[in-house]
């Protein structure tokens, strides 16, 4: 039982992760303005987008963007990203 906990505790990191490098390289876009297609930060977003996308969709049709003036707010990425951070403090 205990080694089933590690592997999800480690699963529930590894999302963690990802969610953190798709807000990093969001970033980077709204900085640095779009990369070039085909180019390694494009792959690299596309792969983190498709690995986190079907967590935050389902949570982001409940709770759509928060829009401030011209700045919009991803609350499902906070939500889900919370969730994560609680369920692994929960597990022993």
């Amino acid at each position: 039982m205990g080694s089933v906990l590690a592997v999800v505790s480690l699963l529930l990191l590894l999302l963690q992760v990802l969610l953190i490098l798709r807000a990093v390289l969001d970033w980077t876009v709204a900085i640095a303005g779009p990369s070039m297609p085909g180019s390694f930060r494009s792959r690299l977003s596309a792969g983190v987008r498709a690995a986190t996308e079907p967590l935050l969709a389902p949570v982001r049709r409940v709770l759509p963007p928060l829009r401030v003036g011209g700045v919009g707010i991803d609350l499902a990425f906070i939500v889900v990203f919370l969730a994560i951070v609680i369920v692994r403090s929960l597990l022993p």
